[in-house]
């Protein structure tokens, strides 16, 4: 079995339009990413999900509004070896609350959806930021 990651698709509202949270790493390609990690032994996704975001972000389960329904997973090559990432969709809340760099990534954006999709760069990353805009747009934005 290859490798498993999870994190969470995280966007805002209340500072004008829908936004993305985008982490550029602090390693490799310097990527942009949001927030996820490896699977823990003992973990479930979920869990990963949250501890992964709290520790690259700084936000808690009680700064979102996470989507379960609303999750997506791909699959690829990681040098020559399959990698799952599974993603929930989740709002931040917290109006406080930013997000915070942790020795992981060296900057953070927060984007429009064209402009994150652009900056995301791989195909995976653009398809699953997109069926979360449309989830948003068809169950979050017309239920107000």
């Amino acid at each position: 079995m290859g490798k498993r990651a999870c994190g969470l698709i995280i966007f805002r509202r209340f500072k004008g339009p829908v936004e993305y949270l985008l982490m550029q790493t602090s390693y490799g390609e310097h990527h942009w990413t949001p927030p996820k990690g490896h699977v823990d032994p003992g973990e479930n996704d979920m869990q990963t999900a949250l501890r992964e975001t709290e520790e690259e972000a700084g936000f808690v389960r009680d700064d979102l509004k996470i989507f379960e329904e609303a999750k997506q997973e791909m699959e690829y090559l990681v040098k020559g070896k399959s990698k799952v990432v599974i993603y929930w969709l989740a709002e931040l809340i917290n109006t406080k609350k930013d997000a915070r760099l942790s020795r992981e990534h060296q900057d953070f954006k927060w984007l429009p959806i064209k402009e994150a999709c652009a900056l995301a760069g791989y195909s995976e990353m653009q398809t699953a930021l997109k069926a979360s805009d449309k989830y948003i747009i068809e169950n979050v934005l017309s239920s107000k």
